[in-house]
Parts: structure tokens; sequence; C-alpha cells
């Protein structure tokens, strides 16, 4: 099914980035950008003049003023302006949590100043949009993922060109829990490696949020799924959602295991989000020539690797960021498109097992670390 989006969006030269569709599925994305007028004309001014002279406006949010656990996640008033040149005002409907959230809050990835707003994929609805800015209207929907970071609050401001619009049939809840997460196993698949029929592949924390996609999606491509997980009930789920094998690594060796399953000869790739504690089974893993794909480090950075130890089989090892595969508009707006139309035809099925209100965001902090989640989970306003 395509992707479907209201009628009457500035239309411009949208037929660049069709092509950049993968061929799986090509969602009907279009007629959607933003333009900027830099405009000098004295009522423009006098606008943008009145604006930025506006009382703020107080908002609930999560701040952190010091880095630490879950405990260190406070729920307090924060000050909101209008929307600048470029910019929207959006009230947030549903926030997914992903574990990057985690590793800014302990200090893993540094962040600019403190105290700061964390969350980076939220849906909600535009409230008001800066002078300027043709293209988005009070009352879209629309999500977004990555930078700026902020979405654990009732509103925020972003940029404009930073958001999709989500197609009508699409929940706030789905597209808070699948814009990030999806758009991430959509660059893993399709352009880091790109899976198809006969690839045999490992995904670790196959029951988690991207775990999960990447299942789901790597099975519709035609690939053999194996995937790792911690319990017999993450095994329930990781079989539902395709796995054709399930290793529970806590009661077997995974890399026996995996030899086993494929007669000895490898796997083509591995998506490793845990790190640490699997990054050097998964290079035992894989078959020569094949693709180390590590995305996250749940249990710990892995230790420093030798680059001559690659040279044994001859392998690949990346580290791919999401900000580097939709680092343009349009590879934004492929993307997403191809996402919320794998959503709308079937292909990906969200599991939103978890929600929380936003104000016990530590909680489901708390609870994403311990391991006691499974699939998406939502923070709601």
């Amino acid at each position: 099914m395509g992707l479907l989006l209201r009628p009457g969006i500035h239309q411009c030269q949208c037929h660049q980035y069709h092509r950049l569709l993968p061929v799986l599925i090509k969602p009907k994305i279009s007629h959607f950008h933003f333009h900027f007028h830099q405009n000098s004309n004295p009522l423009s001014q006098t606008v943008r003049a009145l604006a930025e002279a506006a009382p703020q406006k107080m908002v609930k949010a999560i701040r952190v003023h010091e880095l630490g656990g879950p405990e260190v996640l406070k729920w307090e008033d924060v000050e909101l302006g209008e929307p600048k040149e470029g910019e929207i005002r959006v009230k947030n409907k549903a926030i997914g949590l992903n574990f990057i959230d985690v590793y800014f809050r302990k200090g893993v990835y540094k962040t600019p100043t403190l105290p700061y707003t964390p969350g980076r994929e939220a849906a909600g609805v535009v409230t008001a949009v800066g002078p300027g800015l043709t293209g988005r209207q009070v009352g879209d929907l629309v999500a977004y993922a990555g930078d700026p970071m902020g979405s654990y609050a009732e509103e925020q401001i972003l940029p404009a060109n930073k958001v999709v619009p989500v197609p009508p049939s699409i929940d706030p809840i789905i597209a808070a829990s699948i814009i990030l997460k999806g758009m991430t196993a959509q660059f893993l698949l399709r352009r880091c490696f790109k899976v198809e029929p006969g690839h045999t592949i490992l995904v670790h924390a196959a029951a988690g949020g991207v775990g999960s996609l990447l299942s789901q999606w790597a099975n519709a491509l035609g690939a053999t799924v194996i995937g790792t997980v911690s319990t017999k009930e993450k095994a329930v789920q990781a079989k539902d959602d395709g796995c054709h094998h399930v290793i529970i690594y806590k009661e077997e060796d995974f890399v026996a295991r995996v030899n086993e399953i494929t007669s000895s000869n490898g796997v083509d790739v591995v998506y490793d989000a845990v790190g640490k504690d699997t990054f050097q089974g998964s290079l035992a893993c894989l078959k020569p020539r094949g693709y180390m794909v590590n995305f996250g480090q749940s249990s710990g950075t892995p230790d420093p690797l030798p680059l001559s130890a690659l040279s044994v089989k001859s392998l690949f090892l990346t580290r791919p960021s999401l900000m580097q595969y939709t680092a343009t508009r349009d590879e934004l707006l492929a993307t997403a498109g191809e996402v919320f139309a794998n959503v709308e035809s079937g292909i990906l099925r969200v599991r939103v097992n978890h929600t929380y209100p936003l104000s016990q965001a530590a909680q489901a902090h708390a609870d994403l670390e311990g391991r006691k989640t499974t699939g998406s989970v939502v923070l709601i306003p």
C-alpha cells in the first residue's frame, strides 16, 4: 500500500526522491517540501518582532540536571517560546523511548549542555508555524526522529525540515513508537547491508524495539532470520515476529548454535545493538566477507579490536548512525515513507507493549534497562 498524504501541500521537485526509494515498496510520498522566504518588508519584520516579544508559554517536560541513573529524570516546568523562521511548534501526542536516551542520561554519549530535555522521537500536532514558512499548517500530524533532542516535553519547537507527515491511517502512538526504530531498521536492512532472499542473518535482542522490526522486515525480504533473546517469553515473540531460529543466549552458546544452524558456514550479516557481551561472538558467527553491523551497546562498549582481526575472514565492520543515513531531506522522506508504507501494508506490526505517563519517564527507563520491556515503549504527555 502506498503512503498517501494530504493533497494541496506546496508542490515542487518531488520526483527526485522517488528514485531513491527501495524496490520493495515505493510509497506515494510527494508534494511535501518546505520553503523559507527571507522577507524584509516592514509587515514581516513587525510580525517577527511581535512573535519574539510574546510572553513565554510554560509547559511540562523531563529535565536532566546531572548524569546518572533513572532518578535524575525530573518532571519540571519549562518555558517555550514561539517558533521562529523555519520552525514549528508541536504538541506531542506520544513520545518514543529508546536506548539512546539511556546512553545520553548516563554520559555514554555527550550532551552539549546541562540541564537538558532528553528524547529523540515523537509524534504530535502542529500548534504554530514560524514566519516565512509554507508547507505546514496548524493541525497537521507530524513525527520526527533524531535531532534536535528534547521530545520528553508536552510541546516543543522543531525545525520544519526535520519532521515528516504522518499518514491519516497511522495513530500517533504507532508513529511515535516506530519513526526512529523503523527508520533504523530501514537503513540497516536496505542500505547498510542490503538483505536479499537467500541471506542468513543474526539479530541480537530480537524481541526489542529495533530487533522486532528487523526480524519482521528481514523475513519479508526472504532472509533466514536467527534471533537471540534473554527469556522464553521473548523467544515466543521473536518467533512470532519472523525469526526462523531463536536462541536463548542465557541457556545456550549462541556461537555454537549459529554454527549448528548454518552447518558451520556462518551468517552473511550480524545486527548487534548489545555490544560488549556479544561483539566477539558475533564476529565468530560471520562467514568469510561477512558484515558486522554494530549499532548500539546496551551491555557496554565493545573492547578495542585490532584491525588485523578482520583479515582472518576478510570481514567488514561498521558502526552506523541513523543521522548519516537521513542527512538530506530526500533521504529522510524516502526512509520514513518506506517505514509508514510497510506499516500500512502489514509487513511491519508495531508492538507497543508498554506505555507510561511522561511524568513517569524514570520508571520507564528503569524497566528498559532492567530488560523488563519488549517491543516499543511509549511515553504519553
